[in-house]
């Protein structure tokens, strides 16, 4: 992400968030009722017929990826909830980008920590400011560049307690950077006390993708590249194995079985295809 400017994939990715609460069938899989409320001025954006060319054919990677944005969002919220349960009130979201939970928190005691380079932090605040959605008692903001600033010394300066579980959605970032901000990080939520958790999803090499899944990547690859954010880091199953092994209770799920959990018997073919990306998530 160039230094000045405020990520130009955290606007794609709340977009098709946004274009999920407009265009897809219900039950919603991720139901968010100010995801397009956030968005302000760049509302106008979000297309009305979401996975589909000009010539008006499916494109079926682009539903696919819409698909796995949502569901990953989903996830991360299922597992917050779970985490709740067991006693966390503290949620940090490391990239939040235009995450909108903080502002339909339903848990009085959680604490919420949002972790994001400051431009990015900068314009989600003033679009919130724009449309008229105040900050929460509960929210704190935590600027911070992941490969150039401390994560522990930024959450705690926001009044984060190491002292306490926490859990860590860390959704859309791992694939922008190197392996030693990746490592820091998982480093320091291991360190967290049991009970905390953490999700993020993640990227297979190219090499383990069939041809057409390639392709894809490929294209989506040029796209965000050209945004100024490239694609760094990717891992195999077995690799995600060996960097959580300070973790128990790992959970790593790839298409088929997100679609087995959320997109089952849905009439609008919103699913997801391929094996590109999986999410994970591991409690300490």
């Amino acid at each position: 992400m160039q230094q000045a400017r405020p990520s130009r994939t955290a606007l794609r990715v709340a977009m098709r968030r946004a274009a999920h609460q407009l265009y897809d069938a219900r039950p919603l899989v991720f139901d968010d009722p100010i995801a397009v409320a956030i968005l302000g001025p760049h509302a106008v954006e979000i297309e009305r017929t979401p996975g589909r060319d000009p010539a008006n054919k499916p494109r079926p990677f682009s539903i696919a990826l819409r698909a796995f944005l949502v569901a990953r969002s989903r996830y991360a919220e299922d597992l917050l909830a779970h985490a709740v349960t067991r006693g966390v009130n503290q949620y940090v979201l490391l990239g939040a980008g235009l995450d909108t939970f903080a502002h339909r928190n339903p848990y009085p005691a959680l604490r919420v920590f949002e972790v994001d380079h400051p431009a990015t932090q900068q314009w989600k605040r003033n679009l919130l400011h724009s449309g008229g959605l105040p900050t929460p008692a509960n929210l704190a903001y935590a600027p911070m560049d992941f490969e150039r600033q401390s994560l522990p010394e930024q959450l705690h300066a926001a009044g984060f307690s190491s002292a306490a579980p926490a859990f860590f959605s860390w959704l859309g970032v791992v694939l922008y950077i190197t392996l030693a901000a990746f490592r820091s990080t998982i480093r320091f939520i291991s360190s967290q006390p049991s009970g905390s958790g953490v999700v993020f999803d993640y990227g297979q090499p190219r090499s383990v993708l069939t041809p057409l899944e390639q392709l894809a990547h490929d294209s989506l690859a040029a796209r965000v590249h050209l945004a100024g954010e490239a694609f760094q880091l990717f891992f195999t199953r077995a690799d995600v194995a060996a960097e959580l092994a300070a973790f128990r209770e790992l959970e790593d799920l790839g298409s088929p079985e997100i679609n087995t959990r959320y997109f089952a018997g849905r009439s609008d073919g919103l699913k997801l295809l391929g094996s590109a990306s999986r999410l994970v998530s591991a409690w300490t």
